[in-house]
């Protein structure tokens, strides 16, 4: 027998095409012993059951739901505060049957690759720390796929949940001040190996709009001098080698602040090394309070972070519900990774 369809299956019952649909799709149409038998018979037919690409196009939706990342799909497992992120979404969306696709972006010399968004077959999307308008959202915009940002917008008509980044910078800014410094470094990612090369940016080159949020509110709070260096992407060994190489120059600052809390753990840790006095002689603070900073007494700005996850993964689900415009709260959480300015 070549390959087994509806049709063959209801021939061979003597049953309608739509009766074996109604096995697989309705279920509550049929009798009990009617779905058994059609079953039975596609078991032993080898019927896999309905086409799910014809399925997606005759009930207008696919039953997924997207996650773009900037990163490598293994980042997506590693980096505590997407997995705290991604635990809360999925925790939402598999309540209601839905899978998650997890879709990384790839780059090359022509630019970002949008294929993934081109060929998904995705209801809704949300993007990690990427601007909404990149092509990629651009893309799923114009195939009608429903987005949800994680950045605030003025749009009545865009959803998003997120957190007032600017505040956080003001939060970390005002309380370095108070402590007397003014000679601050400031901790960023970029689309770098880890590790590999650190380097001084301009805040121009800051692209991901939290970063750049809490960076501007850095800048209205500090005063002084602000330096901005990067020692790769989202990473603790960019965290440490970014503070190495703070620590050899002739005036180290008398503050470093990771925009995450993973750059900050990483350079805590190559203070450590090398025995650099914290807070005695440098001040940390990080961002976002994953687990990890509890532990190692840094001070940050806390966001719920699987609460955001939660609710990024209700409005992808539901495209009627409310509210479609979310403001977390935060709060800066001071601990014994910062003290006084060493004079």
């Amino acid at each position: 027998m070549g390959r087994v369809t509806v049709k063959t299956l209801a021939a061979t019952l003597g049953v309608s095409p739509a009766t074996v649909s109604n096995a697989y799709n309705r279920p509550d149409q049929l009798s009990r012993e009617l779905r058994e038998r059609i079953l039975a018979t596609a078991t032993e037919l080898g019927y896999a059951g309905p086409d799910a690409a014809a399925r997606t196009l005759r009930v207008g939706r696919s039953g997924a739901v997207g996650v773009l990342l900037t990163e490598q799909l293994s980042y997506a497992f590693s980096d505590p505060f997407a997995v705290e992120f991604l635990t809360g979404l999925s925790e939402v969306v598999e309540q209601h049957q839905t899978s998650v696709l997890l879709m990384p972006l790839a780059f090359s010399e022509q630019g970002p690759d949008v294929t993934a968004i081109q060929r998904a077959s995705i209801d809704a999307l949300t993007i990690m720390c990427l601007p909404e308008q990149h092509p990629a959202a651009a893309v799923a915009r114009a195939r009608g796929i429903r987005f949800v940002g994680t950045d605030i917008r003025d749009d009545p008509e865009a959803s998003w949940v997120a957190i007032d980044d600017l505040r956080g910078g003001v939060l970390v800014g005002e309380h370095l001040a108070a402590l007397g410094h003014r000679d601050v470094a400031v901790l960023v990612e970029r689309n770098a190996p880890a590790g590999r090369e650190v380097v001084e940016l301009d805040p121009a080159e800051v692209t991901f709009l939290d970063y750049a949020s809490r960076l501007r509110g850095l800048q209205q709070s500090l005063p002084g001098r602000i330096t901005l260096v990067s020692g790769g992407h989202n990473a603790l060994a960019s965290g440490a080698a970014a503070a190495r190489a703070l620590m050899q120059r002739p005036e180290p600052p008398t503050a470093v602040v990771g925009l995450s809390d993973v750059l900050a753990l990483g350079a805590l840790t190559a203070l450590a090394e090398l025995g650099v006095d914290v807070p005695g002689r440098v001040s940390v603070c990080g961002f976002d309070d994953i687990a990890d900073a509890a532990a190692r007494d840094l001070t940050t700005v806390r966001q719920p972070i699987r609460e955001r996850g939660r609710q990024v993964g209700r409005l992808l689900v539901d495209a009627d519900a409310a509210p479609r415009q979310v403001l977390l709260p935060i709060e800066l959480v001071q601990r014994a990774s910062t003290g006084p300015a060493a004079r």
